[in-house]
């Protein structure tokens, strides 16, 4: 069984504050827009590049200007909720349901793409 607790509250998970996880590089281009570079580093891909195959050495993966956004709040200080009122703020009605939205975002880029890491 895992040491983590589990959350109790949908207040436990606006809480939850995340990092920027350490092998991401990341670049913001004039207009706001995050491009996001995570490394291809797995034995396999090292071994077939060996064979002279083209694997990738990072995926690129460019964000929209709202997940941009997000990306940008996520600082190993901002909470969940801060980075919800900032996301409301800034796009109004464009985004309803904000937490809905948030967190399937933000679980995506900690669960399948690695690019966050709760702090």
């Amino acid at each position: 069984m895992s040491n983590k607790p589990l959350l109790q509250s949908n207040e436990d998970v606006l809480k939850i504050v995340y990092k920027i996880a350490d092998l991401i590089k990341y670049d913001i281009n004039e207009d706001g827009i995050v491009t996001v570079y995570r490394p291809y580093d797995h034995p396999i891909q090292n071994f077939f590049r060996k064979l002279k195959l083209r694997i990738p050495k990072e995926k690129k993966m460019e964000l929209d200007q709202k997940s941009s956004f997000v990306f940008k709040q996520i600082d190993g200080e901002k909470t969940i909720e801060e980075i919800g009122k900032l996301v409301e703020e800034e796009f109004q009605d464009e985004t309803n349901p904000v937490y809905e939205n948030l967190l399937l975002f933000l679980n995506h880029i900690e669960v399948n793409e690695k690019f966050i890491k709760k702090v």
